[in-house]
């Protein structure tokens, strides 16, 4: 059971190579906007036709190009929720929920009647979309589409264009409806956040390539690859030289640092999220690196200071950042500014080569 998808299409100058399998209920892809993601869901759901690959959901399989095999979108039993939600304007939230039931004039109207009551929509039948605020629209759509028992629902970019505080509730409000779900619903998102809260399986994707595929919170833990640790939201990187199998020199930070990992002779890089550092007042210790501010910004939540790297060469060489969090900014009032940054062992982001 679950999703298999391996494919490949040329459009013009881009080109999608994507590929991944998995049995989970909840799947996100990550990527940069234009990296392929909404044609990977138009894909599975037979909008868009692959040169070649395969497509099975729940092992059936929807989409053979050696085979010939192309079910039509109609016949895939999937759900595809727009950005707009794609509600029918000038039909009441009863008829829209309605629109593409099967069976009986009586069936049809106890389906409706339990969608009603699954997804909150009571006093609300006889109203159009228009009179609808962005959760019952949300609410609305999602109750025509679960109305016919698709296998998989795709969600493409459902929030992009609500304020933060509306997409965070209304995102937890469809994990709620989602949660007596059967089958499989598929996220497309560049919100690392809204990604990460989402899925249980994640897909990360930077032009049109797959990048790495696996358990979300794993992957954000061990992206593995310098765009795979981008896109989950690490900031700072280094080319490294191997030193042991447990030491290495940060080439573009002047200075050592020892690993929890061991470093395979294939890793080029490392990585380190910006909230990950530790301040040393005083005494300079293991995996550290000097303090020396270039520039800083506050935020509402955060403060971002850009340190120079250390060592004589820095032309070429990017500024660390570190974010601070807005718990901690009392004791730098009482403390000052650290005299260090500690990189953790276990912090340390062991890279390899994106291919």
């Amino acid at each position: 059971m679950g999703l298999s998808v391996d494919i490949k299409k040329v459009l013009g100058d881009f080109r999608l190579d994507v590929r991944f399998r998995s049995g989970a209920s909840r799947i996100g892809i990550l990527g940069a906007s234009g990296c392929g993601k909404s044609l990977t869901l138009k894909s599975i759901a037979g909008i868009e036709t692959p040169d070649e690959g395969t497509i099975l959901i729940n092992d059936t399989v929807v989409f053979h190009s050696g085979q010939k095999v192309n079910v039509p979108p109609q016949k895939r039993k999937i759900g595809y929720l727009f950005q707009n939600y794609a509600l029918f304007p000038t039909m009441t939230v009863e008829r829209n929920i309605a629109a593409g039931l099967k069976g009986t004039k009586r069936e049809k109207k106890e389906r409706v009647r339990e969608m009603v009551c699954r997804f909150h929509l009571e006093g609300l039948e006889k109203r159009l979309p228009g009179e609808l605020s962005g959760g019952q629209q949300q609410r609305a759509a999602l109750a025509r589409i679960m109305a016919y028992e698709p296998d998989v629902i795709l969600l493409d970019e459902p929030f992009s264009a609500l304020d933060m505080f509306l997409r965070d509730r209304l995102q937890q409000e469809m994990m709620e409806m989602l949660k007596g779900y059967g089958g499989t619903a598929i996220m497309v998102s560049h919100d690392r956040d809204e990604i990460y809260r989402f899925s249980e399986d994640l897909l990360i994707m930077d032009q049109g390539m797959t990048v790495a595929f696996g358990e979300t919170r794993v992957l954000f833990r061990n992206p593995g690859k310098k765009a795979a640790a981008r896109l989950t939201g690490c900031k700072n990187f280094s080319r490294i030289q191997r030193l042991d199998a447990h030491r290495l020199q940060a080439l573009d930070w002047g200075i050592e640092l020892e690993v929890a990992e061991t470093i395979e002779e294939d890793v080029t890089k490392i990585g380190f999220r910006a909230h990950e550092f530790v301040p040393i007042w005083g005494e300079r210790k293991k995996n550290c690196i000097r303090v020396q501010v270039a520039g800083s910004a506050e935020l509402p939540f955060e403060k971002n200071f850009y340190l120079t790297p250390e060592g004589e060469e820095k032309e070429g060489r990017e500024d660390i950042c570190w974010f601070l969090q807005r718990d901690r900014w009392e004791r730098m009032k009482e403390k000052g500014m650290p005299d260090y940054l500690q990189f953790p062992q276990d912090h340390i982001l062991l890279l390899k080569e994106d291919c």
